[in-house]
């Protein structure tokens, strides 16, 4: 196979995923600038890793044409990797074109949305389940006012034939399907994605939301949509609308992508509203993303320091708090023991904890249930699993993490992006003096909302 240096002179690494860098590339002919994603073949570790790899082309090939997929220009293959050439998104991602407008509407959100649904309707008509849609998976072509919405990483996505049913658990936690938990399902989990998308497009924060990759599972189960909140109180009913239809928990009922392009509210000059959005909105959707990138660089310290002894901990705290020996906490047992052990959450902050680890809905958390909870929580508020993660990024021993620190020990994990930095510092940074002391990271880590990890899930607890 033609060796990929023939025709393009690679550049600056543009991004970093679970098995490939991203890098710019320049057409040595033409000059023209691309992305090139290298994937090492030492990663591809089983035939399912490489079957992946070829799916993801062919897919990327069988879709080429679409104004609004990346193209792929070619792929290539040498001794050590895999390089797919492809159309370079310059523009950043889909949130960054809302934050930099300022001025939100429910009528932007609206053709914003149409434009993701319309690119799924084509993927589903084509006999292409995407399988992995969240917005950091929607690039902008160009930096231009109207540059187009371009869809991207097919890595997860698989050709589908009517009526076929699909098991494996992939995807991202807060967008993945409730039917895809339960291991059976088809192309009517993209749309529910899309309608966690609406969601938080509308508000700034996920409908499903839990202090652990569990407790997400068993809020996605349950599919409570919380419309009380701010500042959904002020948001048209046909909006509410639409959010319903897409996440309604029968796939058999929830819209197609057609049904979903014929919503009155998301028709162009159709009922959605040009008044702005709260900024509180705004506000949250810059967070948002940049969060998630350096809580989860946190975790993946973290993860490794939970011991046999701290598990029996657990066993034993699930006991002191059970007072009544029934087997079960309740509510009011749950806010004794939490107090007992000096945490302190404000009732509303128990009664999420409650109902993020109360996986069957029956309002009690047995054995189980408080594990699988606790241990996230007992992870994240142990001192010295925070503190070994805090030297993690504080490289110098300084006792801050600086910007340059930061930067480092994001690319490191592959999760760098500049605009972001200023985001995390901003939002952790309470003292102003633009760095990251201990108090403040550890703030920061105990306020919950990690993204977990993004790729193919074979343990998952229903």
């Amino acid at each position: 196979m033609e060796d990929v240096r023939t025709t393009y002179s690679l550049g600056k690494e543009l991004g970093r995923g679970q098995f490939g860098v991203t890098h710019l590339c320049t057409h040595k002919a033409t000059g023209e600038k691309l992305a090139c994603k290298t994937i090492a073949k030492r990663k591809l570790t089983n035939k399912e890793d490489i079957e992946d790899v070829r799916r993801e082309v062919q897919i990327m090939y069988h879709l080429s044409g679409q104004p609004n997929i990346v193209e792929l220009k070619g792929a290539y293959e040498d001794k050590q990797s895999v390089h797919l050439v492809m159309e370079l998104c310059a523009g950043g991602e889909l949130f960054d074109r809302i934050i930099a407008r300022g001025h939100y509407t429910e009528r932007a959100a609206a053709s914003l949305l149409r434009t993701i649904v319309q690119i799924v309707h084509t993927c589903h008509s084509m006999g292409v389940m995407h399988r992995d849609l969240k917005p950091e998976n929607f690039l902008l072509l160009s930096k231009d006012e109207d540059a187009p919405l371009k869809a991207t990483d097919f890595g997860l996505s698989v050709f589908f034939k009517q009526g076929e049913v699909f098991k494996d658990i992939v995807g991202s936690a807060y967008y993945i399907a409730p039917e895809v938990l339960k291991r059976r399902y088809g192309p009517e989990a993209d749309i529910w994605s899309i309608g966690v998308m609406l969601y938080i497009f509308l508000c700034g924060v996920p409908p499903f939301w839990a202090e652990s990759e569990q407790g997400i599972f068993n809020a996605i189960l349950r599919g409570q949509i919380d419309f009380t909140s701010d500042p959904w109180p002020n948001i048209s009913p046909g909006a509410k609308d639409l959010v319903r239809k897409m996440l309604n928990l029968d796939p058999k009922q929830r819209l197609t992508a057609f049904e979903v392009l014929n919503h009155p509210w998301i028709k162009e000059d159709g009922e959605a509203p040009d008044t702005p959005l709260d900024n509180a909105v705004l506000n949250r959707l810059k967070q948002f993303t940049a969060m998630n990138h350096f809580k989860k660089a946190a975790l993946r310290v973290i993860a490794g320091c939970l011991s046999e002894e701290e598990i029996r901990g657990l066993k034993e705290m699930f006991k002191n708090m059970d007072s009544d020996n029934s087997g079960t906490i309740t509510l009011e047992e749950l806010k004794q023991g939490l107090a007992k052990q000096g945490t302190k959450l404000s009732e509303n902050e128990v009664k999420q904890l409650m109902e993020a680890a109360d996986a069957d809905g029956n309002g009690t958390i047995d054995y189980d249930e408080f594990i699988t909870a606790t241990m996230h929580m007992n992870r994240m508020g142990r001192e010295e699993h925070l503190y070994t993660a805090f030297q993690y990024f504080d490289t110098d021993n300084s006792g801050y993490i600086t910007r340059e620190e930061l930067e480092q020990a994001l690319k490191e994990k592959g999760l760098y992006d500049e605009k972001e930095i200023k985001n995390i510092i901003s939002e952790a940074d309470v003292d102003n003096d633009g760095r990251i002391n201990y108090d403040e990271f550890a703030a920061m880590m105990r306020k919950g909302n990690p993204e977990p990890n993004p790729k193919k899930r074979r343990d998952v607890v229903i």
